[in-house]
């Protein structure tokens, strides 16, 4: 006898969580077209079919959070640029000084975290070394 599933509080979580997904369209799916009620479908089908909406979200989850490790990233080394002295609004400049091989031969926009961590060091010990040499003068 096939086990009956009594509550579909997990489906519905997941489903409220994603956006643009319908109910009879993923049973109908999942069933591989017998039905579209929740109510006819299998528990291994359920099963199934709510392990991979879990694992959509948790993707979703993992994209955003490595969307906002670049975005912290971007904004230290703009921070640095504009403690160095560069014009953060004009994307020219930060290019310009970004693509210098000493620093990371690259433009600003193609620049992944690590490399942004490295830029965002040796900024600082550019910045640094300027404040040594500007006190030794006086």
């Amino acid at each position: 006898m096939a086990q009956v599933i009594k509550n579909y509080a997990r489906f519905y979580t997941l489903l409220k969580q994603l956006p643009g997904a319908d109910k009879e369209t993923l049973v109908w799916q999942y069933t591989q077209g017998r039905t579209k009620s929740l109510r006819e479908v299998s528990r291994w089908e359920y099963d199934v079919m709510c392990r991979d909406m879990e694992r959509v979200l948790n993707n979703d989850k993992k994209a955003a959070q490595r969307q906002a490790r670049l975005r912290r990233a971007r904004s230290g080394v703009l921070h640095q640029l504009q403690i160095y002295g560069i014009d953060t609004t004009d994307w020219a400049t930060v290019d310009a000084f970004c693509h210098n091989p000493r620093i990371s031969g690259k433009v600003f926009r193609e620049l992944t975290i690590e490399e942004l961590n490295s830029v965002n060091k040796k900024i600082r010990i550019i910045i640094k070394k300027s404040k040594e040499n500007g006190k030794s003068k006086s």
